[in-house]
């Protein structure tokens, strides 16, 4: 059983870097590791020379296309019988591929997936973003975290497929979220994608908030286009960040022009982000912090998916691919 871990780079070698310090500290190298340079002005080569010898490596560089098609490049010349996606800005545990192997012996999984958590080496920032993206307050529940909200969907920053699922359903489709777009065509397909939650990967994010926003405001943006390419996928969980949006905002009418005490809905919740955030990191500054990612997290999705709802859906403007693409590029 070969693996082949396929990661898309765009000008970020320094990520790459702790990516490849992670692969060469694996307990079991029997993996490939296929680095797709997407059209970089500030190449990896350097870093991916520091590969140690125990696993091969595979370096391309083609002109600037997109991550989808990055991966899709990369699939092309693997030669594993599993596809493992990571993102650049991922680190590996030490028996990541270890664990991996076993739980796929012991399952059979054609199609799985792990959550992803924070090093003790992230930055203050990095580390609350993190909460904001795992914790049930959020919408970490629908995640891959320990309690889900709807049937678990694996995402690029930590999941894979075997050949044979590569040769039924193809690879992934330029667009944002293109990793919930593939899972749904995988269980279309009649495959079942399990969650390993032992197979988690250490995720940087973005390194401040105001870059989280954009990401999470497309991430709401693309909810709408995925329900326009599978009517019938949207469910009231995919609402919460647009109805928490909605809410507050009444509340905080309501307050100003009424009464404060309609604000302790709001404020009470913000509190119970707090506690839990400090708990979770032990930290009072970075529990401060994964408030105000929070909010970020959830105002950011919210205004983007409702953005999204008006133009594509009440407007009649439908799914504009392309137009996501470049906003994506522009980035």
């Amino acid at each position: 059983m070969l693996f082949s871990l396929i990661v898309p780079v765009y000008n970020r070698p320094d990520e790459i870097a702790d990516l490849v310090q992670s692969l060469n500290h694996q307990s079991d190298s029997g993996f490939e590791l296929i680095l797709v340079e997407d059209g970089s002005t500030v190449p990896c080569r350097a870093q991916a020379d520091t590969a140690s010898g125990a696993y091969g490596v595979k370096y391309f560089h083609k002109d600037n296309e997109g991550r989808s098609i990055a991966r899709n490049y990369g699939i092309e010349r693997a030669s594993g019988d599993y596809f493992v996606f990571v993102d650049s800005d991922c680190i590996l545990p030490p028996d990541y591929f270890a664990a991996l192997r076993r739980r796929l012996e012991e399952t059979g999984a054609d199609c799985f997936g792990g959550p992803d958590a924070a090093h003790e080496s992230f930055t203050p920032t990095q580390k609350a973003i993190n909460f904001a993206m795992t914790s049930f307050l959020t919408t970490g529940g629908i995640r891959g975290g320990k309690v889900q909200m709807e049937k678990f969907v694996p995402r690029t920053f930590n999941m894979g497929y075997s050949r044979e699922v590569w040769e039924k359903v193809g690879g992934f489709r330029e667009m944002f979220s293109e990793d919930i777009d593939m899972s749904t065509r995988i269980r279309q397909a009649g495959y079942a994608p399990q969650l390993f939650r032992d197979v988690y990967v250490y995720h940087k994010r973005r390194g401040d908030l105001r870059k989280f926003w954009r990401q999470v405001h497309v991430f709401g943006m693309s909810r709408i286009t995925l329900k326009l390419l599978y009517p019938g996928s949207m469910k009231l969980v995919h609402w919460m960040p647009a109805l928490f949006t909605l809410g507050s905002a009444a509340l905080l009418l309501l307050g100003i022009f009424v009464s404060p005490w309609w604000l302790l809905p709001l404020g009470l919740y913000i509190l119970a982000l707090w506690i839990s955030a400090m708990a979770s990191t032990r930290s009072i500054g970075i529990g401060t912090r994964a408030v105000a990612a929070s909010m970020v997290q959830l105002y950011g999705y919210g205004t983007g998916f409702l953005r999204a709802y008006i133009w594509k859906i009440l407007l009649g403007h439908g799914r504009d691919v392309d137009q996501e693409i470049r906003m994506r590029k522009g980035k």
